[in-house]
């Protein structure tokens, strides 16, 4: 199985490209990887999969948010999260869906702040509440042309050690990864997949 996964050098991509090393991943980041692109750059990314050619699936752990008070956001700050997030990966998903072969997947990344927010995630909650939509209307249109679905991480452990946070609540990019294994080869379409249903148990 051959799959692109963009933002394979973040702490989640890192893990991702672990957990499926199996397979034939070509690893891309936007500076970092086997090759390197900016989703919001749609020139970049048609000559990207021209260069890479048909694969199996394409997965997303990229796109860059603003996190803060809601009083304190600004316009651009939105905006900047709205054009990455969302845009950006209608970016991806319009250049790349042509590569993906007939039954292959596509899996963004939203998160649990969709159904979940928390103070200062009204910019966040709005992106990955738009993914997850996007990609249960997409699979409705594509049928079985086309998986498109969703991996909605909960916070990463490891991030929540580093701010000297309280880790129990939070899931590894370990186990986080294995969500996005289940995504690829799965049958399921249009769903979201919640990464506290991978943790593994001792």
């Amino acid at each position: 199985m051959k799959i692109v996964l963009i933002g394979a050098t973040g702490t989640v991509g890192s893990a991702v490209a672990k957990e499926l090393s199996e397979f034939d991943v070509v690893k891309v980041g936007f500076s970092g990887g086997d090759y390197q692109v900016d989703i919001e750059d749609r020139a970049a990314l048609d000559a990207l999969f021209e260069k890479i050619g048909m694969v199996d699936a394409i997965i997303s752990t990229t796109g860059q948010i603003a996190f803060g008070p809601i009083k304190e956001l600004t316009y651009d700050q939105f905006a900047m999260t709205v054009n990455s997030k969302i845009l950006g990966h209608i970016n991806l998903f319009q250049a790349g869906r042509e590569y993906v072969k007939k039954g292959g997947s596509m899996t963004f990344t939203s998160g649990y702040l969709a159904q979940h927010p928390i103070e200062g995630s009204s910019a966040v909650s709005l992106v990955n509440a738009a993914l997850d939509s996007f990609a249960k209307a997409a699979a409705l249109e594509l049928a079985d042309e086309l998986r498109v679905n969703t991996v909605s991480p909960r916070f990463l452990k490891e991030t929540l050690e580093q701010m000297g946070m309280e880790t129990a609540e939070g899931v590894s990019a370990a186990d986080t990864a294995k969500a996005y294994r289940h995504a690829i080869l799965a049958t399921e379409t249009g769903q979201a997949f919640d990464t506290a249903a991978f943790v593994a148990v001792d």
